[in-house]
């Protein structure tokens, strides 16, 4: 193995274990008495009183199903020399389509995208890559936060649930957990 690789290996390796030590730290931080850093974000405009805590890139998908759209039947018309043209259904085809369809349907994560990710006092501002747009995710409309490593999934009252990774989400996991208790309160 080259030496180049060598690193690449151990960087990715240590990266995880980084990203849990620092979301650590920031907890005992913030349940210290600690309050989140404001900093100033390019391209997203903040309402009066707003404040940014983070600016940071993750990979992000949407937890949700689809509605079931079956094809038409397939098959083949056969022209028999006693019965004419009739139409022969190729079932086993049928079957198989259908169950693809049905299984492509079911609630799973989908939409993975890269997005850059600010945190902000009213919520989670999310903006894909390639589009011009924020998607807004307020605290108010948060439900629940589940953190794992590397990776946070929140949970909201309105839509379909948000997964967000990379080595900040469990950074982003603590704080969004913070200012959702304080706004609680």
């Amino acid at each position: 193995m080259t030496m180049w690789l060598r690193r690449r290996v151990r960087a990715e390796d240590t990266a995880p274990r980084d990203a849990a030590q620092a979301a650590s730290a920031l907890a005992l931080h913030l349940q210290s008495g600690g309050k989140l850093a404001p900093i100033q974000v390019d391209g997203l405009p903040l309402a009066d009183g707003k404040v940014a805590f983070a600016d940071v890139a993750c990979s992000t998908a949407r937890f949700y199903g689809t509605e079931v759209v079956y094809p038409l039947p397939a098959g083949y018309f056969e022209n028999h020399p006693t019965f004419g043209q009739q139409w022969v259904p190729n079932r086993r085809l049928d079957a198989r389509r259908s169950q693809e369809v049905e299984d492509a349907a079911v609630p799973q994560w989908r939409d993975h995208t890269a997005a850059r990710v600010v945190l902000t006092s009213a919520g989670v501002r999310l903006k894909p890559a390639g589009s011009p747009t924020w998607l807004p995710f307020d605290h108010a409309l948060l439900t629940e936060v589940s953190v794992g490593q590397p990776e946070v999934v929140l949970s909201y009252s309105v839509c379909a649930p948000v997964l967000l990774s990379g080595p900040a989400a469990p950074l982003l996991g603590v704080a969004i957990e913070h200012l959702r208790r304080c706004s609680s309160a």
